[in-house]
């Protein structure tokens, strides 16, 4: 029987980013844009603010982009951005170029949760388990496994040493990527 996992976020990640006021690394996003137009040139930015002080830090999406350039952004992306959609700022915050570019990394911890429809413990039974990610939260496959079978991460990792727990892909590091495994009796 093939059970389905989802790991979906509950919020918005932390983002790691050392704060100019206190030194604290940890900022909250809370979905708000600042869109500047000056003459023929375009800003934008994220806003988030520290978890410590409550200092804001400006993270740039759009950096003074000459008119021409502006007509090519999306006008729906400078609706959401007016806006202030969580959505989006949820998209932007994934993105590797914007991540680079503002020189930050993000904190899941406490931000998702995995779903896994009602099953039960896995480890009496044989069971094939389909994990899909409803974003792109990097995290270690066997804390997912042991989350969800609801057994310690020795446990799982002394099944997938006796070759009781089986995968196509490689549980050991971090995936964001879907994937499957197979507990078998």
């Amino acid at each position: 029987m093939l059970n389905t996992w989802v790991v979906m976020p509950t919020r918005l990640p932390l983002v790691r980013r050392r704060c100019h006021a206190c030194a604290s690394e940890r900022f909250r996003a809370n979905g708000k844009f600042r869109v500047n137009a000056n003459h023929k040139r375009i800003d934008a930015w994220l806003l988030a603010l520290c978890t410590a002080c409550g200092a804001t830090a400006k993270l740039t999406l759009l950096e003074r982009m000459n008119i021409r350039s502006v007509r090519s952004v999306r006008p729906d992306l400078l609706d959401r951005m007016h806006a202030n959609d969580p959505a989006l700022a949820a998209e932007l915050l994934q993105d590797p170029a914007v991540r680079r570019r503002n020189r930050i990394a993000l904190d899941w911890d406490g931000a998702w949760r995995l779903d896994t429809g009602g099953s039960e413990r896995l480890d009496g039974e044989g069971a094939d388990v389909s994990v899909r990610f409803a974003a792109r939260i990097p995290l270690r496959p066997v804390r997912l496994i042991a989350e969800g079978c609801r057994l310690s991460r020795a446990e799982v990792e002394r099944l997938l040493a006796e070759g009781a727990l089986v995968s196509p892909v490689r549980l050991s590091g971090r995936t964001s990527s879907d994937f499957r495994f197979t507990l078998k009796p």
